[in-house]
């Protein structure tokens, strides 16, 4: 079923109509037989409803400016300083050892040690391959998201319950972490894990 992804009172930016708006109205449409909504609309003001997919929270363009580098995120390889290719014979890539790179000017990223690289370096390589394929990843379950949206509620169940998951961890993702001192007990389980 449909879950309100925004509040009352939240600034949004309309797509469709080039504009930031308030939303002063959650509209849930309902059908008979459902306990919860199928479709979650909003009013903004402008004349008609919108989807969620046409609109953006008011952090969409921080969003934009974490994810727009995600496309060249890129795996590159390292010479290993301290080991001879004799040493990592039995290493995927003998003498090398995997960084994801997250800026254009080829610095910044993803390191691993060499020694923890050394225990496993098949979890390492995959590691590596799963952050820097990470924005597309983000990329494919947002338009999970779009399509669920567009269905109007006729999306099979376990598909709208895989598009609210994608949602409440793209909030999460997105969330400004707390300070040290303040760091929530989610944070800590997540830390912990």
């Amino acid at each position: 079923m449909a879950k309100a992804i925004y509040q009352r009172n939240q600034k949004v930016w309309v797509e469709s109509v080039g504009a930031w708006a308030v939303i002063e109205k959650i509209v849930p449409i309902w059908a008979k037989g459902f306990d919860e909504p199928v479709k979650v609309t909003y009013d903004v003001g402008l004349g008609r409803e919108f989807s969620a997919h046409e609109l953006k929270p008011e952090q969409e363009n921080d969003r934009e400016a974490l994810t727009e580098d995600g496309a060249r995120w890129r795996l590159l390889r390292a010479n290993n300083k301290w080991q001879t290719d004799q040493e990592t014979r039995n290493h995927p890539f003998p003498g090398t050892y995997p960084v994801v790179v997250t800026d254009p000017n080829d610095w910044g990223g993803w390191r691993v040690p060499g020694a923890e690289y050394d225990r496993d370096p098949h979890k390492i390589e995959f590691q590596a391959r799963l952050i820097a394929n990470a924005p597309r990843l983000l990329s494919l379950a947002r338009q999970v998201v779009k399509v669920v949206d567009e269905s109007n509620g006729d999306a099979p169940n376990e598909l709208t319950q895989v598009a609210d998951d994608i949602l409440k961890l793209e909030r999460y993702l997105l969330e400004i972490p707390a300070g040290a001192d303040g760091a929530s007990s989610d944070e800590t389980a997540h830390a912990a894990e």
